[in-house]
């Protein structure tokens, strides 16, 4: 799928976990689009490389753990009292560790930053969206949310939540001119850390990934679906969720 010029002309829009992935390749297209970005990331050096590559004044750059409030009232702050579009894209794993062998700070990290950070974000944007009478939010989950095979329980159960959190908010506010969904994907080349720190939990879901054999899709195609759902394009969607998976979700 192609850049269409001008699709985002004029519009503010926020993308978390920018500096990589598929955060990277949504910014650089929304850009392209000609988009006003408010790109966040943990990591300064990864937002830098996306600096050198935006056109002038087409990009404002927050560096900050997604997870803390000070970072998210930043994000804010540089909107500058307008935002058209959020996409909740950062995201962390769990290292494949199941519930006898989770530890509490893996726990807690991964709601904080794939679960609490979209709700925060999502509260704070939600009057802006409500007074402006329109918006689009688009939270990115996983395989995880559909199923039980896909990472560890503190993932698994993040991006189910993330499900939950996405419809109960496009029901609720639907009516008032903001659509929220949720792109699903499968195997993406990216940053994301998916290194195994369990033996057991390893063990289970290596031969379901084996026997899948799920083609790895890269950054720029989820780029263009998220793009999509953001789009006046996609304005009768709300609440849905777009499995972008190269056919997983069908087994």
């Amino acid at each position: 799928m192609q850049p269409l010029e001008g699709r985002f002309a004029g519009r503010t829009v926020v993308v978390t976990g920018a500096g990589a992935g598929i955060g990277h390749a949504t910014a650089s297209r929304l850009m392209r689009e000609g988009a006003r970005v408010v790109a966040s990331d943990i990591a300064q050096d990864r937002l830098a490389a996306l600096e050198a590559e935006s056109p002038r004044g087409a990009l404002v750059t927050v560096a900050g753990d997604i997870s803390a409030e000070e970072t998210v009232q930043r994000i804010v702050s540089a909107c500058a009292g307008r935002i058209d579009a959020l996409a909740n894209n950062a995201g962390i794993m769990d290292g494949f560790l199941p519930a006898a062998e989770i530890d509490d700070a893996t726990w807690e990290k991964v709601f904080a930053v794939n679960v609490t950070a979209v709700m925060r974000l999502t509260r704070a944007f939600l009057p802006l969206m409500i007074a402006a009478g329109r918006g689009s939010i688009v939270n990115v989950a996983s395989e995880a949310a559909l199923r039980g095979s896909a990472a560890g329980v503190a993932y698994t159960a993040s991006k189910h939540a993330l499900i939950g959190f996405t419809k109960n908010t496009a029901f609720m506010y639907g009516a008032k001119g903001v659509r929220v969904n949720i792109v699903a994907p499968g195997p993406v080349r990216t940053s994301i850390s998916g290194a195994s720190r369990s033996d057991h939990g390893w063990s289970r879901i290596a031969p379901v990934m084996n026997v899948l054999a799920v083609p790895v899709a890269e950054s720029a195609t989820l780029a263009g679906h998220i793009l999509w759902l953001m789009s006046d394009e996609a304005e009768n969607i709300n609440g849905a969720v777009l499995p972008s998976d190269g056919g997983w979700s069908t087994f």
